[in-house]
């Protein structure tokens, strides 16, 4: 019997990482608590032992080309211990000495827990990108999402893995803040990642997901779900407030009903335009049909 990837339950990853080598050197999310996300509601948070890994590591380099990237799943393999995405890194290293880089899904909590000099060590070895939900700027939208960090503490640990070189990809989750914090919501969050600079800034939207804690308040008519022009106008409020000087954008995830796409600021004007055009003209606008945003 040939040994393959031994995945447990459903596995997650960026839309960027479609192409990428996915190892689940940990299971479940440390901290599990955001009420938006259902995704490793049905896992207990563990580590993977090493040499479960490195027998699927070996399997993949017998059966396959050689990957350009690998993803660490799920989702917060960075407060694992350091020595052993050390050991995992540098495995990885030896197998594929080609490797462009490793990356993986980064909280808050683990952004805190690592030291600058732990990540640079880690860089060291390719794992160079980290995926941070960073979901709001504005300190009551991050207390009702239970992201267990206000915006001041986001940006302190986000800060960090600057320092330490890391890439950051950072996540915004629109209709976080309901109609009553759209705008409030959209100019702390541009606030927040314009601090952050990160290399890439991407959008989600809000939307309650069975198993969440959010999907049992929404059934109750607890949750503002917003229009699609709602969205678009929160969007505009949001990339108007950004003051960064190298990043991507991107709101390619399923979840977005406007894929939008570009470099800032050198695509600012255009991107606001984009968004203008649809509030101007909402019966003229593209949205992507909710049979498209399954997620």
């Amino acid at each position: 019997i040939k040994w393959m990837l031994n995945y447990q339950g459903a596995l997650f990853r960026p839309p960027s990482e479609a192409n990428s080598l996915i190892l689940q050197a940990t299971l479940g999310c440390s901290w599990n608590k955001c009420t938006f996300c259902a995704m490793y509601r049905d896992k207990n948070f563990r580590v993977r032992k090493f040499d479960e890994l490195r027998k699927e590591i070996d399997w993949v380099a017998k059966n396959h080309l050689p990957p350009k990237k690998v993803f660490l799943a799920d989702g917060d393999a960075l407060i694992a211990p350091v020595s052993f995405l050390k050991e995992l890194c540098i495995y990885i290293n030896s197998t594929w000495p080609s490797i462009k880089r490793v990356s993986c899904y980064a909280s808050p909590q683990a952004l805190e827990v690592r030291s600058i000099e732990e990540m640079t060590m880690l860089k060291e070895h390719k794992l160079s990108l980290y995926y941070v939900g960073i979901e709001s700027g504005h300190d009551e939208v991050l207390s009702k999402l239970e992201k267990g960090v206000d915006g001041k503490e986001t940006v302190r640990v986000a800060s960090k893995a600057n320092e330490a070189g890391i890439k950051l990809s950072t996540m915004i989750l629109l209709g976080a803040g309901g109609r009553r914090l759209s705008q409030a919501h959209a100019k702390e969050s541009a606030k927040v990642i314009s601090a952050i600079q990160p290399k890439f800034v991407s959008t989600l939207v809000m939307t309650p997901t069975e198993n969440s804690p959010l999907f049992e308040e929404a059934k109750k008519g607890n949750v503002d779900e917003l229009t699609p022009i709602e969205l678009a106008a929160e969007l505009h409020e949001f990339i108007s407030g950004l003051t960064l000087k190298k990043s991507i954008f991107r709101s390619n995830h399923a979840s977005n009903y406007l894929a939008l796409a570009g470099s800032l600021p050198k695509d600012k004007k255009r991107l606001l335009n984009a968004l203008e055009n649809v509030l101007k003209h909402p019966s003229q606008a593209k949205f992507r049909p909710d049979w498209m945003r399954a997620l």
